[in-house]
């Protein structure tokens, strides 16, 4: 194998390797055009004169390199390519004046995120992301998020012992009072807080004890920022199901995330009787709020589906 500096013959086999990459996020591809890497070092690995595989950053910034891509053929990986092209890369690096190189790796690439710790790459910095759309709606005047507010149900018909087990853990989550609970309404117990409508990790906490001290199943369900519906099942303590209507509101996630976050019809219909087809047509997602129905239309269609009188607030 040879590792050696591109030349512009080699640009036209290069810019194919690049569009032939699998991008989870379309939108984080770079545009592929003459030119991509200009005024950048690009290196080449070959066999028999055949391209196998290329790399290209920079070399120097202030002390650091910066290896943007690091491609191989898939018929070559696993056979020392990467490492080839990273050690010369390396040296080129360190002869114009870096000590630290450093490279980006998608949240969703778990093979690429192993082979870069296991030779010895560490994290360093976070690189965030969010829809313009969203953004905008929050920072424009006028534009501040929506209300939240939430509810807790517990499937019990002793108002009493949902009552001693909210003033037990209530305080230690930061509440100030015991919250507001109900008598029973279709079976379940309702509790509301103006610390449960606001801090949603306050509330799944809340809802994980009282499931846990009532042995009873409990569902915290609310609106998040006026435009997001999600609820959490919790049965003995445990979280058994989740569902947030905008997925990656709060952050991007890797697919099996996202997919974990669609309503689960089986689990649904066990814990609360309702009916899967029904919970299946209801808790719809979407990669942005304006994909489905205003908020409030869709946590009163999940309640009703589920038999939660009161979801949201009195």
């Amino acid at each position: 194998m040879n590792i050696r500096e591109a030349t512009a013959t080699d640009e036209p086999t290069l810019l194919a390797l690049l569009e032939a990459m699998d991008w989870d996020r379309p939108w984080s591809r770079p545009e592929v055009t003459p030119g991509l890497w200009e005024g950048k070092l690009v290196l080449v690995a070959e066999e028999d004169q055949q391209v196998i595989g290329f790399a290209f950053g920079e070399i120097a910034s202030h002390g650091r390199a910066h290896l943007n891509f690091a491609l191989v053929q898939p018929a070559w990986r696993r056979q020392g390519v990467t490492k080839a092209l990273l050690a010369e890369f390396a040296a080129r690096a360190r002869a114009g004046g870096s000590e630290h190189l450093t490279l980006d790796v998608d949240t969703n690439n778990a093979v690429g995120q192993k082979v870069w710790q296991r030779l010895g790459f560490t994290d360093w910095a976070r690189r965030l992301s969010i829809p313009i759309e969203i953004l905008e709606k929050r920072v424009s005047p006028g534009g501040e998020a929506g209300e939240s507010y939430a509810s807790l149900h517990v499937q019990t018909d002793d108002p009493e012992a949902v009552q001693a087990a909210v003033a037990k853990y209530l305080p230690r989550l930061g509440g100030s009072g015991g919250g507001r609970v109900t008598q029973p309404r279709n079976g379940w117990v309702v509790v509301y807080d103006e610390l449960i409508d606001r801090d949603r990790r306050v509330r799944e906490r809340l809802a994980s004890e009282l499931s846990n001290a009532t042995a009873a199943v409990v569902c915290a369900i609310g609106i998040e920022d006026g435009a997001v519906v999600r609820y959490v099942l919790f049965e003995r303590g445990s979280a058994v199901d989740e569902y947030q209507s905008v997925p990656e509101y709060f952050a991007l996630l890797p697919p099996g995330d996202v997919v974990a976050l669609g309503a689960n019809p089986t689990v649904v219909a066990r814990l609360t009787g309702a009916e899967p087809s029904r919970v299946r047509a209801v808790a719809r997602t979407g990669a942005s709020p304006d994909e489905l129905p205003p908020a409030p239309d869709l946590l009163a269609q999940l309640a009703e589906v589920m038999g939660l009188e009161g979801a949201g607030r009195e």
